[in-house]
């Protein structure tokens, strides 16, 4: 089976390991901290806190930035249905209330132009999510959320080592970027994630947070100041992370390289249509959609490339249409691009790793299959 996706381990990654298992400190020691001074310099931000998972990143953020309920009621946060779960699924862990904004229909982001129609009173945030690795258009939402007096959260979870106008994704003017470090994702630390942020206020707020909300009195006592979790990342992680990371480079050019090998190859294959080209995109994901007489069969079409091995993924179902939403009140039709791509959504292997034979076979196997 050719994987959507997967990770990329060699021999330093390994020796990385190692060494951190010949010293003392297995969790809460300096690994973890040259990890996130790592990152950060690399995402251009002042400062990162490594955490568990990039959906324990995504709780951090939304706790930080003091969202959820309020003696006014909820908090409503504007962001996209298409994404996986954890983007909105913490939003309601802090009491917030997600309000979902369609999509571009060319870029599959978050489309601005109908973010400031969403606007309430009872708004805090906008969390635009770089789905597949394209960066939204960050200078619109930023001129929005300045304009209401908005917290703005990007959701990088697919966008380590993206560029929004030559700026990394995570320098840019949000008060949070999130990252994962999932085994699928641009690098990994097996399961991991991050937020880089350049607010001081936010950083000693994510650190306290992410460690039970205990903090040390003026005696060096541990005590405990607020509700707090444990969303430590281990020093073996961070070595494995801080190794990754000095091929991250090389890692998304081989992922640019194979996107354009299959915008080359599927430009003229009938009844799909190809992602936007972009050479800011890390590519994470490489979702074509179904269109013509295959609109709305994905999951056939799916079946059919698993049946001749091909791990082909469907990135996502609408948020708002798995059932534990709608037991939230939230009904079909009220983003139909969403809706429209999302139930026409593959996803084909992209990889540092996918050799060019393996995808010329998942070439001509979806080749063959769609006509």
């Amino acid at each position: 089976m050719i994987p959507y996706g997967r990770q990329s381990i060699d021999r330093t990654d390994i020796e990385a390991l190692a060494h951190v298992f010949d010293t003392n400190w297995l969790t809460q020691g300096p690994t973890v901290t040259k990890f996130e001074k790592k990152l950060a310099q690399i995402s251009g931000a002042k400062f990162a806190v490594a955490v568990s998972s990039g959906t324990a990143a995504l709780h951090l953020a939304y706790l930080a930035a003091g969202i959820g309920r309020n003696d006014n009621g909820r908090d409503d946060v504007i962001t996209t249905p298409n994404t996986f779960v954890a983007t909105t699924n913490m939003l309601l862990a802090t009491g917030a209330r997600p309000v979902f904004c369609d999509i571009d229909p060319v870029t599959r982001n978050l489309d601005q132009r109908k973010i400031e129609s969403l606007i309430t009173k009872h708004t805090k945030a906008i969390v635009p999510v770089h789905y597949s690795g394209l960066p939204c258009d960050m200078d619109e939402i930023l001129r929005i959320a300045k304009k209401h007096k908005l917290i703005v959260i990007e959701d990088a979870c697919h966008a380590l080592g993206s560029t929004y106008k030559n700026k990394q994704i995570g320098s840019l003017k949000s008060d949070m970027t999130v990252y994962s470090f999932h085994p699928v994702k641009a690098i990994t630390t097996g399961e991991g994630g991050a937020i880089v942020t350049n607010s001081k206020k936010y950083y000693k707020r994510l650190l306290l947070l992410r460690s039970h909300g205990i903090t040390k009195d003026k005696h060096g006592f541990n005590i405990m100041t607020e509700l707090g979790y444990n969303y430590r990342l281990t020093d073996f992680q961070a070595a494995l992370g801080l190794s990754q990371l000095e091929r991250l480079s090389k890692f998304v050019k081989s992922r640019r390289v194979i996107a354009a090998r299959y915008n080359r190859k599927l430009k003229n294959v009938p009844n799909i249509i190809l992602p936007i080209e972009s050479r800011e995109s890390a590519w994470h994901l490489y979702p074509i959609a179904l269109a013509g007489k295959l609109r709305g069969k994905n999951r056939e079409v799916i079946n059919a490339l698993r049946e001749n091995g091909i791990g082909a993924q469907w990135h996502y179902p609408v948020v708002y249409l798995h059932p534990y939403y709608k037991k939230l009140g939230y009904k079909k039709g009220q983003c139909p691009v969403a809706e429209k791509f999302c139930s026409n959504e593959i996803s084909l292997p992209i990889y540092p790793g996918l050799s060019e034979k393996d995808q010329n076979t998942v070439i001509q196997t979806l080749t063959k299959i769609v006509k």
